[in-house]
C-alpha cells in the first residue's frame, strides 16, 4: 500500500487536475492566450501521474472485489479462479505503486537537453586509444538509433585509428536523459592488435557526459576569457594549415581550458569551444556546490566520477558488464554497434529504485 503522505499528494495532484479541465472550458481562459497555454503546460506535466491514479484505485476496488469472492465464495472453482486473479492484481498493484512513486520524484532540469561527451584514451597505450575509438562509434551508433545528430568538436588521433582524445556534440530529445548514466572508467579486456605473443590485455578509457548549457545558463564574464588562435592540423588539406582557424580558450578564474579545430573557420570553432566550456562550467560549479553539500550522484546509481570504473567489456568471453548493477549481457558486437537500451534502462530503472528508497527514508525519519 502506498504512505499517507504519497496518496494525500496524489489526490492534491488529481484535484488540481479537474480545476484545470474545468478552467480550459471557461471564455476568459480561452481567450487569455498566455494564460491557456500555461494552464495546459501544467496539464501536461501531471496527466501522466492522474491517469496512473485512476488506474491504480480500479486496481483497488477490483482487490477489494476478489478478497470477498475468496472468502464467501462457496463455488471452489470460482474461489480459486478468484485466487488467481487476485495474485495477478497484487503484482499490477506493486508495479503501479512504484511508478506512481517514481513519477512523484523530482525531474533532473538538464534530462531534455543535448549533451557534449569527452572520450579519453587511459592506461593501456595505444590500445587504450582504439578502445576510445571503438566507444565513439558505439555512442555515434546508439545516436543514429535514436534519431539525433552528433558533431564532433575537437580530436586528436593516433595513427593505427585510435585517439587520445575526442570531443564531441549529441543533439537530440532526451540525450542527457539516456547517456548520463556513461560517467566513468570503461575497461576493455582483449588482445590487442600490437600483440604479437596473443596475451590479453587490459586497457581503459573515460568518458564525460556534460549537458549542454545555454548562455543563460552559465553567465561567462568576457574579461575571464583569453582567446588565442592556432593552425590547425587534421583533415582540410592545405586551407587548414595557412590559417589560424583553431580556437584556444581559457576561463582564467577556474582555469579550465578548451580548443576546437575540426571546423574551416575561427567562428564555428569558438562557437563550439564555447559550447564546451560552458559545460565545463557548470560541472565546475555543480561540483563546488556538491563538496559544500552532500553529493546527489553519491546516493544514486553510482557517482559518476570519471575515476569510478563502470563498464568492462571483456572480448575473449563476448561479455559486457556494469558492475554499478551487476548485470551482464553476452551481446558485446551488439552492444559495440550501439545496442545500449539494455544497460540504460536497467540504470534509469535502479536510480528510481535508490531515489524512492531515500525518499521515503527521510519522510519516515521526519515523520
Amino acid at each position: 500500500m502506498l504512505q499517507k503522505l504519497v496518496l494525500d499528494k496524489l489526490e492534491e495532484i488529481e484535484k488540481r487536475f479537474k480545476e484545470i479541465e474545468n478552467l480550459l472550458t471557461k471564455e476568459e481562459i480561452i481567450s487569455d492566450l498566455s494564460r491557456y497555454q500555461s494552464l495546459l503546460k501544467e496539464r501536461a506535466k501531471i496527466e501522466e501521474i492522474v491517469e496512473k491514479f485512476s488506474e491504480y484505485k480500479k486496481l483497488l476496488k477490483e482487490r477489494e472485489d476478489l478478497e470477498v469472492m475468496t472468502k464467501e465464495e462457496q463455488d471452489e472453482d470460482l474461489r480459486s479462479l478468484a485466487e488467481a486473479e487476485l495474485e495477478e492484481i497484487e503484482k499490477k498493484l506493486e508495479k503501479i505503486e512504484f511508478d506512481l512513486k517514481a513519477l512523484l520524484l523530482p525531474k533532473d532540469p538538464n534530462d531534455e537537453k543535448n549533451i557534449i561527451m569527452e572520450i579519453r584514451a587511459g592506461t593501456g597505450g595505444e590500445e587504450a586509444a582504439l578502445f576510445a575509438a571503438d566507444l565513439f562509434r558505439m555512442y555515434v551508433g546508439y545516436a543514429q538509433k535514436k534519431g539525433w545528430k552528433v558533431e564532433i568538436v575537437s580530436s586528436n588521433p593516433t595513427g593505427l585509428g585510435g585517439y587520445k582524445e575526442i570531443i564531441f556534440i549529441v543533439e537530440g530529445k532526451g540525450a542527457y536523459s539516456r547517456l548520463k548514466f556513461e560517467s566513468g572508467v570503461h575497461r576493455v579486456q582483449r588482445v590487442p592488435i600490437t600483440e604479437s605473443s596473443g596475451r590479453i590485455h587490459t586497457s581503459t578509457a573515460t568518458v564525460a557526459v556534460l549537458p549542454e548549457m545555454e548562455e543563460v545558463d552559465v553567465e561567462i564574464d568576457p574579461k575571464d576569457l583569453r582567446i588565442e588562435t592556432f593552425r590547425s592540423g587534421g583533415a582540410g588539406g592545405q586551407h587548414v594549415n595557412k590559417t589560424e582557424s583553431g580556437v584556444r580558450i581559457t576561463h582564467i578564474p577556474s582555469g579550465i581550458v578548451v580548443q576546437c579545430q575540426d571546423e574551416r573557420s575561427q567562428h564555428q570553432n569558438r562557437e563550439k569551444a564555447m559550447k564546451v566550456l560552458r559545460a565545463r562550467l557548470y560541472e565546475y560549479y555543480q561540483r563546488e556546490k556538491e563538496n559544500e553539500i552532500a553529493s546527489q550522484r553519491r546516493q544514486q546509481v553510482g557517482t559518476g566520477e570519471r575515476s569510478e570504473k563502470i563498464r568492462t567489456y571483456n572480448f575473449p568471453q563476448r561479455r559486457v558488464t556494469d558492475h554499478r548493477i551487476n548485470y551482464s549481457s553476452f551481446q558485446l558486437e551488439e552492444v559495440l554497434s550501439g545496442e545500449l537500451d539494455e544497460f540504460i534502462d536497467r540504470l534509469i530503472l535502479a536510480e528510481k529504485e535508490e531515489q524512492i528508497k531515500k525518499l521515503f527514508e527521510e519522510v519516515g525519519a521526519s515523520s
